[in-house]
């Protein structure tokens, strides 16, 4: 196991690049199981749930290379529809293989996803969409089921606009028999991603972005090329420890309208933002401004992801903000770690109430899920002192190299073992070799 260690209350500057979307590149690295040939993927990110979905891949046949940040797969021959649960409980996206095994090879069997502990986030969505779309399902409690001889169109409504949820039709729909017609789909930046990819690949797919997508099926979908878009989540978090901070940052290969939904919130912290060509300047305050409310709702609206890192950048403003969060009901556990930092916040169900203090200092405490711990290493960059971070493989699911990137920027962050756990492992061993 390994930590950070962060010594705070150090000025950031210079310029860092993001990488692609993780959010992207999940949906797009599970729909390429549809393609017989070569799908070649630029700008990936190498993250954990990257690795993780990578190695479902070659479970399933696929032949995969990766140079660089560019990831080639070959899916050509896919010889096996189970997924390993192991593999499955390390990340929720994985019920995105649900669609594309039941289009490519007539069945799939997968167990319930893991992931973040963030909330509830039922997969009933996606099992009833499979369902409209002419397939037989199967539950056991811990796993699922699903085959059809050829998915059929049809309307379905969403009663949520669901991420997950949209992709999974959209993929499972691509080479299906029909039109299928999805009412009140998600419109993130990430959704219209895999439709272009889909589209290069021969997909006929409109509306990706809108309050109505449409999808006419294909017999077959072709190889192509795609780069992935730059990570909108990272450049949040980004702007969030330039706020927090004081300092004054570029961000490069951004997309302003994939931003816009947080421009207006940093905009009312105090923040100066200048847009250049695909680069952003973010000028914080010495001391950031409170916000009165901010609501997370789904894209357009001020996304869930972003939540977390605001949050701690709010804890170290001038006033009290509030933030409801409207998304996920588990959304907040990671406040608990920020309060051991000085900071003052309350939650009452989905509200969070944040009283900004002046100062942080540092703390031990432990990363509850991938944003949650990015916020707890952006307390770390404002606070005085020393802080460790444990459990940092729930930010490695989401930030590629972060404390590479953090460090160029000017902050004081190392990557080490945990040496309390490998003492902890050393003396179970030993009582092991006793007993034996």
């Amino acid at each position: 196991m390994e930590i950070f260690k962060i010594n705070g209350q150090q000025k950031l500057s210079g310029e860092v690049t993001l990488h692609g979307a993780k959010n992207s590149a999940l949906p797009i690295l599970c729909a390429s199981i549809l393609i017989k040939g070569q799908s070649i993927i630029h700008n990936c990110p190498d993250l954990s749930d990257v690795r993780a979905t990578l190695k479902i891949l070659e479970d399933l046949g696929c032949t995969v290379t990766r140079q660089g940040d560019t990831v080639t797969i070959d899916a050509t021959d896919i010889t096996a529809s189970q997924i390993d649960e192991s593999v499955m409980r390390t990340m929720r996206s994985s019920i995105l293989f649900l669609g594309s095994l039941i289009s490519r090879t007539g069945c799939a069997s997968i167990y319930l996803p893991g992931g973040c502990d963030i909330g509830t986030r039922p997969v009933d969505m996606h099992i009833k969409a499979l369902k409209s779309l002419g397939a037989t399902i199967t539950e056991n409690g811990s796993s699922i089921t699903c085959c059809a001889d050829r998915l059929t169109g049809a309307k379905i409504i969403l009663p949520f606009a669901s991420v997950g949820a949209t992709e999974n039709i959209i993929i499972a729909s691509a080479i299906s028999k029909g039109k299928t017609t999805i009412i009140n789909p998600a419109r993130e930046p990430e959704i219209c991603d895999l439709a272009e990819f889909l589209n290069k690949c021969g997909a006929r797919i409109y509306g990706a972005g809108e309050t109505t997508i449409e999808i006419e099926g294909v017999e077959r979908l072709y190889p192509c090329e795609h780069r992935i878009i730059p990570d909108r989540i990272l450049a949040s978090t980004y702007m969030s420890a330039c706020a927090a901070t004081g300092s004054q940052i570029v961000i490069k290969d951004v997309r302003p309208t994939h931003l816009s939904p947080v421009f207006p919130v940093f905009n009312e912290m105090g923040c100066r933002l200048y847009l250049g060509h695909n680069e952003l300047k973010v000028e914080a305050p010495k001391r950031l401004r409170r916000v009165k409310m901010i609501k997370t709702m789904p894209y357009p609206a001020f996304p869930t992801d972003s939540q977390s890192p605001v949050t701690a950048a709010l804890s170290v403003a001038r006033g009290t903000s509030v933030i409801k969060e409207n998304i996920f009901e588990n959304r907040f556990r990671f406040a608990a770690q920020l309060n051991r930092f000085g900071a003052d916040i309350d939650i009452n169900e989905q509200m969070a109430v944040i009283n900004g203090v002046k100062t942080l200092h540092g703390a031990d405490v432990y990363a509850t899920d991938l944003r949650g711990g990015a916020a707890l290493v952006i307390a770390g960059l404002v606070a005085q002192g020393e802080t460790t971070i444990h459990s940092i493989e729930h930010i490695d699911r989401g930030y590629e190299k972060f404390e590479d990137n953090l460090k160029r920027l000017g902050a004081d962050i190392k990557r080490m073992k945990d040496e309390k756990i490998a003492k902890e492992k050393d003396t179970e061993k030993g009582q092991q070799t006793v007993v034996q």
